[in-house]
């Protein structure tokens, strides 16, 4: 296995998305989506927050959730950012992951690939390059999300870029899975589209029977730990953060990518 075609082909899935007209696209919509949440729901929310007269209610209301301890962050964008931003990277991981080797095969590209690399290298390369740009992304929104909190509060700046750093590593980590299970899907799908489908089937048939099954049978609450995404309730109020929580999804990732890697061995390319 050589890391530098690994490299070569993780910089072609940059390439993708940095340097195409659908990749520029791609990126307008998304800084046009998180300006919008920045202006509204997270300058709103942080308002509600710092309001002498909902403070108290809006802290309440987290701590009925779980969330108490995020609502005292004097950091509150990042607090707020935090929030949406972990329980929306994942759907958008979806989708912009969607095509890492599906369309190839379609074309036949895939096939002149392995005649220059590895299955495993080709898997690989696609898989670091989708996180690579999904950590780009995730970094640019915590980064505007912290300049907003500057222009309310300078002297938290040294702070923020600590939580900053946390919060950005730790949705980096939860997207990871995402991508192993589109890695996954693509090789069973026909096209990226079909790979978008079977992951909401997924999530959403799996979920009501893995629901059915553990209301039946006790140990089936295991089965939960088959579907990414599973310890987003635990690291969402911040103060529950384990190594084992973190281990979920690496462990999930290496689950996913090492059955696309036996799939993709015995696929007719």
């Amino acid at each position: 296995m050589s890391l530098k075609r690994i490299m070569l082909l993780s910089q072609f899935e940059l390439t993708r998305l940095f340097a195409t007209k659908r990749g520029w696209l791609a990126l307008a919509a998304f800084i046009m989506v998180w300006l919008m949440i920045l202006r509204y729901p997270i300058y709103h929310a942080v308002s509600v927050l710092n309001s002498p007269e909902f403070s108290d209610i809006a802290v309440q209301i987290a701590g009925s959730v779980g969330l108490y301890s995020l609502a005292r962050w004097p950091e509150a964008e990042l607090s707020v950012y935090w929030i949406i931003a972990l329980f929306s990277f994942p759907v958008f991981t979806l989708f912009v992951s969607a095509d890492q080797t599906v369309e190839d095969s379609k074309r036949g590209t895939l096939r002149f690939l392995t005649l220059r690399a590895s299955r495993s290298e080709i898997m690989l390369g696609r898989f670091s390059g989708q996180a690579l740009i999904l950590l780009a992304l995730i970094l640019a929104s915590a980064l505007a999300a912290w300049v907003l909190m500057l222009t309310r509060d300078p002297a938290l700046a040294f702070n923020g870029l600590g939580k900053l750093t946390s919060i950005t590593a730790l949705l980096a980590l939860t997207t990871l899975p995402f991508i192993a299970l589109m890695s996954l899907l693509n090789l069973l799908a026909s096209s990226a589209r079909l790979s978008i489908i079977y992951a909401s089937l997924l999530f959403t048939v799996g979920n009501l029977l893995i629901g059915y099954l553990a209301s039946h049978i006790e140990l089936a609450d295991w089965l939960y730990y088959l579907l990414p995404g599973v310890h987003i309730s635990s690291i969402a109020p911040w103060y529950n953060i384990d190594w084992h929580t973190v281990a979920i999804p690496l462990l999930q990732s290496l689950a996913l990518l090492s059955t696309a890697y036996w799939l993709m061995k015995r696929k007719d390319l």
